[in-house]
């Protein structure tokens, strides 16, 4: 293993970090994710020295480090900034913090332009900061951080400062630059599409706390905390209660989930899996209920419908094929119909 926390405590004013146990793995792509203000920031910045834990230990393949200073842990933190001094090149602000090491310039010089053909910057590194595109800042930035660091980079919410084109082609690239380095990635995000497209394992802090880590499947295969599933976009997340027979009652509805070893205080549908129709079917599923259109939205390939069983309301995910030939219109009368297998107890 690479990075071990444990016991982490740490108090700024009234923000509160409680106590907190992680384990990032060798050339691990680890994203934290989670809104702002949970700090995410504050343990990247006890990670790299740059804030001293109230409590617990850091230690670093198999070092302790927790009370080694920021320059000897040998560290980067890229932030959302850029954070490039403008008065030098791109050379320069590359090879700055190998200078400041003691890196002979020829040698500093070298390892900067072999760095800056991985990120695809070469032609660039004669030029300003202000000369180049939010993009080519923030290959700059990672370029300057990669080349000092010892093995583990930390990336703060890098690309949320650019727009939505740009940030997919980036996010292909960090993933590639990861791969290629084999350097170890711990990424703070509270974009949830970013974190299951990069992250090999991703850790989600929810109320000053984290609160689940897994891999992305486990995130949305297996979920465990309703807020958690709730924070990266799971839908049909209801609570229930009198479990009978094979049943179970979610906001007034009598839902077969079939037999249970025991009673869950929480459902999910997926809403793939549930079929939508004009009239009622024959069918193996034992869930088939009327229902009524409250709304759509369009989501890449796919439509969420809303459709409302007295007062359950379900989304439910068609094609556009399904969506037209359904003749989908607000109020419109169907039949929603879905397994019992479809219905995931936690």
């Amino acid at each position: 293993m690479t990075l071990e926390l444990r016991s982490i405590r740490k108090r700024l004013g009234s923000f509160e970090l409680p106590q907190l146990d992680l384990t990032v793995e060798e050339e691990e792509y680890f994203v934290l994710l989670g809104p702002s203000g949970v700090g995410k920031t504050v343990l990247l910045e006890i990670i790299a020295g740059l804030l001293t834990p109230d409590s617990g230990r850091i230690r670093w393949r198999g070092q302790d480090i927790t009370t080694i200073p920021p320059e000897r842990r040998g560290f980067a933190i890229v932030y959302q900034d850029y954070a490039l001094f403008p008065h030098m090149t791109v050379l320069q602000n590359i090879i700055y913090g190998l200078r400041s090491r003691g890196v002979n310039r020829t040698e500093a010089i070298a390892k900067a332009r072999q760095t800056a053909e991985l990120l695809n910057i070469s032609p660039l590194l004669e030029r300003m900061p202000q000369a180049l595109s939010g993009g080519e800042q923030q290959r700059v930035a990672l370029a300057r951080a990669l080349v000092v660091s010892s093995g583990l980079l930390l990336l703060d919410e890098p690309l949320s400062a650019v727009d939505l084109r740009l940030r997919h082609r980036l996010q292909r690239e960090f993933k590639r630059i990861q791969q290629q380095t084999g350097t170890t990635f711990m990424h703070v995000t509270h974009d949830v599409d970013e974190a299951v497209l990069l992250g090999h394992r991703v850790g989600v802090m929810l109320g000053d706390r984290l609160r689940r880590v897994g891999s992305p499947a486990e995130l949305f295969r297996k979920p465990d905390d309703p807020d958690v599933a709730t924070f990266v976009g799971m839908r049909n997340i209801f609570p229930v209660n009198d479990y009978e027979e094979g049943f179970c009652q979610a906001n007034g509805v009598r839902i077969h989930i079939g037999e249970r070893a025991e009673p869950y205080p929480h459902i999910w549908i997926r809403p793939e899996e549930i079929l939508l129709s004009r009239e009622a079917f024959e069918s193996s599923a034992r869930n088939q209920f009327p229902c009524l259109v409250d709304d759509w939205e369009y989501q890449d390939v796919l439509v969420n419908v809303r459709v409302r069983i007295g007062d359950l309301t379900l989304n439910v995910l068609v094609t556009y094929g399904s969506f037209e030939k359904l003749e989908i219109e607000r109020g419109a009368k169907l039949y929603a119909t879905f397994k019992s297998s479809a219905v995931h107890c936690f």
